[in-house]
C-alpha cells in the first residue's frame, strides 16, 4: 500500500508544468518592441488579469515576467527583456494547440501592446 501511494505522489509530481520547463519549449510567439520593458508589461497585465484572474507579475533583472498558472501548472509565461532598441518579448504556452479559458485574450494582449 505504501509503494502504491509513493507512486501516486510521483505520477502527480511529475504532471506538474513550472516556468523553467515552459521556456524550455520552443516559443509560441516571439517579437520586439520599441516599448521599455516596463511600459510594455503595464500594458499587457491589466489584460491578462482581466482574462484570467490568476495571472501575475514579477520583476527579473532584465525586465518582466508575466504568468497564468493552475493547478500547480504554469500555462502562460511572457518574458519581457530590456533590449538597446526597447524589448523582446517571448511568449511561451503550456499546450499551446489546447483551447484554455482566456487563451485567445492573453494572446490578444501580447500583440495588441507591441
Amino acid at each position: 500500500m505504501r509503494i502504491l501511494i509513493g507512486a501516486l505522489a510521483v505520477a502527480l509530481l511529475a504532471g506538474c508544468v513550472g516556468p523553467g520547463d515552459l521556456a524550455r519549449n520552443d516559443p509560441s510567439f516571439s517579437a520586439t518592441t520599441a516599448k521599455d520593458p516596463k511600459r510594455y508589461a503595464l500594458c499587457v497585465f491589466p489584460k491578462w488579469q482581466d482574462a484570467r484572474t490568476d495571472a501575475s507579475m514579477s520583476e527579473t533583472e532584465n525586465g518582466y515576467r508575466l504568468l497564468i498558472a493552475s493547478n500547480n501548472m504554469a500555462d502562460e509565461m511572457l518574458d519581457i527583456v530590456k533590449t538597446t532598441k526597447g524589448s523582446s518579448v517571448v511568449l511561451h504556452q503550456r499546450m499551446a494547440w489546447s483551447i484554455m479559458p482566456g487563451r485567445s485574450a492573453v494572446e490578444s494582449a501580447v500583440r495588441s501592446c507591441l
